[in-house]
């Protein structure tokens, strides 16, 4: 089996990455950066998301693995105590796989010009440096609202735990494929008004925003990464087709990761 690692880039999570490339090749692994089937992430979730967005390219063939070094990552599963069990598991037994959903994302431009698309983990926000959002907000091909606001965050059922739910939203198992639209500090009074309540939509359901102000500039974050944006006609959201793989040695179901993440009283 081929293994890549992505370390946080600190002391710890560097050694912990030395130690895990050391074993695994003394177990007759094979290190590949470009080609692995599994990717370790040491560090929290921001080394997570940037491991899958290093190999989104190749979901259908890699897998992935958290190692927390900080704070109880939600994405990672094991913790610095464990790595030498970690290691014997990678290298003696198949792993499990469990997929979840992404979020689908395309931006498309006025006058023809370059499209972008991306795959998010987490979530999309799409925000302005210029006053308020504005944006014709459609589902299905039918209008639904006129959104103002600071802006909108699209997430995933896993990235439901992330700025979704600091935003009031909901937590969605990842089991339900499914996409969330949460408000982000909207505009509500006698003259403009908002559904004012997150909105959860299947995998057939297409959301689609599209800009009032033609000369406004956007700041789209997909996860960790932003992004300006001119002359936007349009921004398609909806569930994509591919799925992130999750390599499991145990059971960690995720209303576990949830309680542990955010209710449980063990800080470590």
């Amino acid at each position: 089996m081929k293994f890549a690692i992505k370390s946080k880039g600190d002391e710890k999570s560097n050694q912990i990455r030395a130690r895990i490339e050391q074993y695994l090749i003394e177990f007759d692994l094979i290190y590949d950066s470009e080609e692995p089937d599994l990717v370790i992430s040491v560090g929290g979730d921001g080394t997570f998301l940037e491991a899958f967005h290093t190999y989104n390219h190749r979901l259908r063939d890699t897998a992935f693995i958290g190692i927390h070094t900080g704070h109880l990552g939600f994405y990672a599963d094991w913790v610095p105590d464990e790595i030498e069990k970690l290691i014997i598991e990678i290298a003696k037994k198949p792993f499990q796989v469990v997929e979840y959903p992404l979020l689908d994302l395309t931006i498309y431009p006025k006058n023809g010009g370059k499209v972008d698309h991306f795959l998010a983990l987490n979530e999309c926000s799409v925000k302005t440096a210029e006053g308020s959002v504005v944006l014709d907000l459609s589902i299905k091909d039918e209008h639904f609202e006129r959104f103002r606001g600071d802006g909108l965050c699209i997430s995933t059922p896993s990235g439901s735990t992330a700025y979704n739910k600091a935003l009031g939203g909901g937590i969605i198992h990842p089991s339900l494929e499914s996409i969330q639209v949460t408000e982000i500090a909207s505009i509500n009074n006698r003259v403009f008004r908002t559904i004012g309540s997150p909105l959860i939509l299947p995998k057939h359901h297409v959301c689609k925003l599209e800009p009032i102000h033609d000369e406004r500039s956007f700041l789209i974050t997909v996860d960790h990464i932003t992004g300006t944006y001119n002359n936007v006609d349009a921004i398609e959201c909806k569930v994509a087709s591919e799925k992130i793989r999750f390599a499991r040695f145990r059971s960690f179901p995720f209303w576990k990761r949830v309680h542990d993440s955010f209710v449980s009283d063990d800080r470590t």
